[in-house]
C-alpha cells in the first residue's frame, strides 16, 4: 500500500441524506485517523440502496488504501453494507455461530428478551476470511479484510457503538499494518484565528515531512497537531520535541495546553490546584460561561455560582450595579463590566469573578457595533477589562466572549498579562 496511507469514509444510511441524523461517525473517525497519521481525502454518504452503494465502493477502491464504512450492518432488509462490500471484492458470506450465540446472550441478558427475532441472525454473516470485530456495545459485529490491495473496515452506524469499536478494534488493526509507530501531540490555541496562526507557521509547515504539522480550527480556537512516524515511540517523541519547542517559541502564550482538555478544563484544574473559586455575572453570554464550567465533573469544588443579568434592570436589582454608573457610561461599557465582576465576587464569596456585557445582535444600540463585548475579571484588589468585537452571529459572540473570559482567568492564574489585544493576535 501507498505511504502515507489514505482513507475514505463511506457512511451508509438514507437518514443521513435526509438530514434526520447528523453524521458524527465520519467526523469522529477522521479525528482518530489523523492520530494514526492516516490521511482522509474523502467523506462519502450514500443511501440504503445497493446499486448506489456498489458504485460508491467502486469509486472509493480506486482512490483510497483504506475504506471505512459505517452503518448498514443491522438486521433489517435495508442493512446491506456487508453483502454489497463482499460482492464488490468477490468474497463469500460466512455464518459465524459464535456471533449468533453472543447475540442471543445479549438479547437475553441486556435487553431481557429470550427469543430474538430470526432476522437478527443476518448480523452473524460476515465476509469470508475477515477479522471479526466483536460488538460489546450492541448486536451488530464489525469486521476488516484485505482484498485487491485495499483494506476494508466495516463498523455499525450508532455513534456509541461506532466510536467504541473503532478505538477498541479498528485502531489496533490499523496500527498493526505498519512496523512503525505513529504518535501525535496536540497544541491548543486561544485568542488567535486559524489564518493568523497559519501565517506565522506556513514556511515551517511546508518544510516539515516527518514529523508533520497541521492546523485544525473550531470557533474561537485553533489546534495544531504534530505527528511523527518512527521505529519506536521514543524516537517519535524525540523527533517531535524540537517542533513543539519551535512552535511554542513562535506562538508564545496563546498556547494554553498540550494534549489537554478544553480551555475551561484547564482553568478548572488551575483553580483546584490553587484552592481558589470562581463566580460569574453574565449578560450577553446568557449563562454560557457558567454552563461550560458546570459541565465539568467536580466543578462544585471551584464554582460558587452565577448570575444571568440580561436586562439592564437586573444588573442593578440583582448585582447592585449603581444606576448612575450605567447612565454615565452605558450598559455596554468596560466600567459596567468591571462593576458586575466586582459585585458578583462579593455576592458569591468567590476568589475571582468574571463578567460579560455586550451586543450579541442582531440590532445595535446606536453606540457600539454588533459583536462588541466587554469582559471583566475581578480579583481581591484588582479588576481587568478586555474589549472584543466578535462580529455577527449570536453563537459566535457568546463563544468568543466566554473563551476570552476563560483565557483571562488562565492568564491571571499563571502570571501572564491578563489584558491582551485579541484583534492583533
Amino acid at each position: 500500500m501507498k505511504s502515507p496511507l489514505s482513507a475514505e469514509i463511506l457512511s451508509v444510511g438514507t437518514e443521513l441524506l435526509l438530514g434526520n441524523t447528523t453524521n458524527t461517525d465520519a467526523r469522529d473517525i477522521s479525528i482518530y485517523l489523523s492520530e494514526l497519521g492516516i490521511n482522509v481525502f474523502y467523506h462519502t454518504v450514500v443511501g440504503d440502496n445497493p446499486e448506489r452503494l456498489a458504485k460508491a465502493v467502486e469509486i472509493a477502491r480506486g482512490r483510497a488504501d483504506i475504506i471505512i464504512t459505517t452503518g448498514g450492518l443491522g438486521p433489517t432488509c435495508d442493512d446491506l453494507t456487508k453483502q454489497v462490500l463482499a460482492k464488490a471484492f468477490g468474497l463469500e458470506m460466512v455464518f459465524h455461530e459464535e456471533l449468533a450465540e453472543e447475540m442471543k446472550r445479549y438479547f437475553r441478558e441486556i435487553i431481557g428478551v429470550d427469543n430474538m427475532t430470526e432476522n437478527n441472525l443476518q448480523q452473524a454473516y460476515l465476509p469470508a476470511g475477515c477479522t471479526v470485530f466483536r460488538n460489546e456495545w450492541g448486536t451488530a459485529p464489525g469486521c476488516a479484510f484485505e482484498a485487491g490491495g485495499v483494506r476494508v473496515i466495516m463498523l455499525p452506524g450508532p455513534p456509541r457503538e461506532c466510536n467504541a469499536m473503532f478505538t477498541a478494534c479498528a485502531m489496533p488493526y490499523l496500527r498493526a499494518l505498519s512496523d512503525e509507530v505513529i504518535l501525535s501531540h496536540s497544541l491548543h490555541i486561544v485568542g488567535s484565528g486559524e489564518s493568523a496562526v497559519e501565517a506565522k507557521l506556513r514556511s515551517m509547515m511546508n518544510e516539515l515531512q516527518n514529523p508533520t504539522l497541521a492546523p485544525y480550527a473550531k470557533e474561537g480556537e485553533v489546534m495544531l497537531r504534530i505527528t511523527a512516524k518512527a521505529k519506536t515511540a521514543e524516537e517519535a517523541e524525540k523527533m517531535m520535541q524540537p517542533v513543539i519547542d519551535k512552535v511554542r517559541e513562535i506562538l508564545g502564550d496563546i498556547i494554553y495546553g498540550i494534549d489537554t482538555g478544553s480551555l475551561e478544563h484547564v482553568v478548572f484544574e488551575l483553580l483546584k490546584s490553587k484552592n481558589m473559586t470562581i463566580s460569574t455575572a453574565e449578560s450577553c453570554t446568557g449563562g454560557f460561561i457558567a454552563k461550560r464550567i458546570t459541565d465539568l465533573s467536580g466543578s462544585s469544588a471551584v464554582f460558587m455560582g452565577g448570575a444571568i443579568t440580561y436586562a439592564t434592570q437586573s444588573k442593578t436589582s440583582v448585582l447592585g450595579v449603581p444606576d448612575e454608573l450605567i447612565k454615565k457610561h452605558g450598559v455596554i461599557s468596560g466600567e459596567v463590566a468591571a462593576e458586575m465582576a466586582k459585585r458578583a465576587r462579593e455576592l458569591f464569596g468567590s476568589s475571582i469573578s468574571v463578567s460579560t456585557t455586550g451586543l450579541a445582535g442582531p440590532e445595535g444600540d446606536g453606540i457600539n457595533p454588533v459583536g462588541t463585548v466587554f469582559v471583566a475579571l475581578a480579583a481581591e484588589n484588582e479588576v481587568f477589562v478586555t474589549q472584543l468585537n466578535s462580529g455577527f452571529g449570536r453563537t459566535r459572540v457568546r463563544t468568543l466572549a466566554s473563551n476570552c473570559a476563560f483565557d483571562m482567568v488562565r492568564r491571571y492564574l499563571t502570571g501572564l498579562p491578563v489584558v491582551v489585544d485579541y484583534h492583533k493576535r
